[in-house]
């Protein structure tokens, strides 16, 4: 179900910018090279604004729509998804326990001097 709307998501997508790509600007940017700036065409001189502003409008909510179902299916999953493989972490080795230092043997008390 979740890659069958993906799809679907990204084609909302690309009709939305197709869409949004043939409207007229102020200036008739690209919309003029595929027809939408002259008056004379299958939809009238004001017919291509309304009908491709409604077209508009129901393409940016219906990916939004997919985009809050796509989220909530992302955060459902109990596995996490990655493009890169999670390695297991590598635990430094144990430093070693500080040792005490051992106590110094005590020296032979030297026998005093002879009186020779």
């Amino acid at each position: 179900m979740q890659a069958v709307l993906l799809i679907f998501h990204i084609v909302l997508a690309l009709a939305l910018i197709g869409v949004i790509l043939i409207q007229t600007g102020k200036g008739a940017d690209i919309g003029a090279a595929f027809g939408g700036g002259s008056s004379q065409t299958v939809f009238g001189g004001r017919g291509p604004t309304t009908f491709l502003h409604r077209m508009t409008t129901a393409l940016a909510a219906l990916f939004m729509v997919t985009s809050v179902i796509l989220t909530i299916y992302a955060v459902r999953q109990q596995q996490p998804t990655s493009v890169i493989p999670e390695e297991p972490a590598q635990t430094a080795p144990a430093a070693p326990a500080p040792t005490q230092p051992a106590e110094p043997v005590p020296a032979q008390p030297e026998p005093p001097p002879s009186a020779q």
